[in-house]
């Protein structure tokens, strides 16, 4: 799948929220949107990332930034995760994993030598036009929140 690139319009899309809700790009245009891909909820790093984001959502929030985390879990599995990490931000199911392709964080992986298909842990920074401001692949669980901060000028 090809990357996003900045300038490029973000592709839209509408997922289930864990909370029972559904989440729509659209629906955010007019504030820059945060969303990132995360390959398994409750494992060590993505647990990690997504703390990293609910510790930083304040400032963030504060700073005009709506956060969203999709990966390709159910629902009921989202839902666990957030009330076990007492998340406070959306986590979207990308169960088919059509929204992950159409940002490019699906594709080929490798792990312990094996090569397969899967997530491709990344972040999209969505501006109030709908527009990509940053596009980044492959990041580090951790450490990326506090990257993203840098990069987007709010340290």
């Amino acid at each position: 799948m090809p990357r996003l690139s900045p300038d490029e319009t973000a592709p839209e899309f509408v997922l289930p929220a864990a909370d029972g809700t559904t989440v729509s790009l659209a629906d955010l245009r007019g504030s820059s949107t945060i969303v990132y891909f995360y390959p398994a909820a409750a494992t060590p790093g993505c647990t990690k990332e997504a703390c990293d984001f609910r510790d930083n959502l304040n400032s963030l929030k504060g700073a005009g930034y709506t956060v969203l985390g999709i990966s390709p879990d159910p629902v009921e599995k989202l839902e666990k995760f957030a009330a076990s990490e007492n998340l406070n931000f959306p986590l979207l199911s990308d169960a088919d994993h059509a929204v992950a392709e159409a940002y490019g964080a699906w594709g080929e992986k490798k792990n312990y030598g094996r090569t397969y298909e899967g997530l491709i842990r990344s972040t999209v920074v969505v501006d109030p036009e709908g527009k990509v401001s940053v596009a980044q692949y492959n990041v580090k669980a951790t450490g990326h929140v506090a990257k993203l901060r840098r990069d987007l000028g709010l340290d």
